[in-house]
């Protein structure tokens, strides 16, 4: 089978880590409950910023928020080494700047999760992350952004979101945590 999966609060989570970094660096003490409430992507109006703030904000930060601790979710890493020992190929589809492209990569194999340098796809805006995802025909395909589900939802692959509170609204099966994979999916029956 082939899997395909976003990175950013797909696989690791990467809006908490950067929130955790604007408290910091904005010597701010945001709670996390405001966080988890969030009904958007973007977290900026949490710390008083306009959106032009918060994108200069995202922007200066992207070093920090890309290439330094950024938790994957449990379990992410063991379920797709498992699936790649099992034989699934395994792709990975990030709108992350092409620039971060390489060193995004990296960051994956040091942190464990199998990559094949042959499907690792990066730097590119939605429509094309999505026209991607039809071209390598996956049977599965897993992310957080509510207008990259709802765009291929409609397509011969089993689409699936990863919880996130601006996604509630969307009627899609849905993975809370990576250990209910085999049971979401049923493999092996």
């Amino acid at each position: 089978m082939k899997f395909g999966f976003d990175i950013d609060d797909t696989l690791i989570n990467l809006r908490e880590h950067a929130f955790h970094i604007y408290n910091r660096k904005l010597n701010r003490n945001v709670e996390v409950d405001l966080f988890h409430k969030l009904d958007k992507v973007e977290i900026h109006e949490l710390f008083d910023m306009t959106a032009k703030q918060g994108s200069e904000m995202w922007n200066s930060s992207l070093e920090e928020i890309y290439f330094t601790s950024c938790p994957a979710y449990p379990d992410a890493v063991e379920t797709l080494q498992r699936l790649e020992s099992e034989g699934h190929e395994i792709y990975y589809i990030t709108a992350r700047p092409k620039e971060h492209g390489e060193r995004t990569m990296q960051w994956m194999i040091d942190n464990q999760f199998p990559v094949d340098q042959d499907r690792f796809y990066y730097g590119m805006n939605d429509e094309d992350k999505v026209h991607i995802i039809k071209e390598l025909e996956l049977d599965y395909y897993f992310d957080d952004k509510p207008i990259i589900i709802e765009t291929l939802r409609n397509l011969p692959l089993k689409v699936f979101t990863k919880t996130q509170s601006y996604n509630q609204h969307l009627d899609i099966p849905r993975i809370t945590n990576w250990s209910e994979l085999d049971d979401l999916l049923k493999i092996g029956d």
